[in-house]
């Protein structure tokens, strides 16, 4: 699934889950590193365990993070 986020710096998340759980995790744009490991930390998870654990944090002064958006693309995915 690819998911647009909203009020951060990177311009997409593609989500793979296999058997319930996150297969793999890919940001376009923002902060490489830091991005890499959110994405390698949630491999093997499950959405919700995912979304528990991401969603809220915040960048700076913004009211959300790539991490928070992470959340809600997972979110939105379980929605569907």
């Amino acid at each position: 699934m690819k998911y647009t986020p909203k009020g951060v710096c990177s311009s997409e998340i593609d989500i793979e889950l296999e058997n319930g759980v996150i297969a793999s995790v890919r940001f376009t744009g923002g902060c490489n590193g830091n991005l890499q490991g959110i994405s390698s930390l949630v491999k093997g998870m499950t959405p919700q365990d995912a979304i528990d654990r991401l969603k809220g944090i915040r960048c700076g002064m913004k009211s959300t993070s790539c991490p928070d958006q992470l959340a809600h693309a997972l979110e939105s995915m379980l929605q569907n």
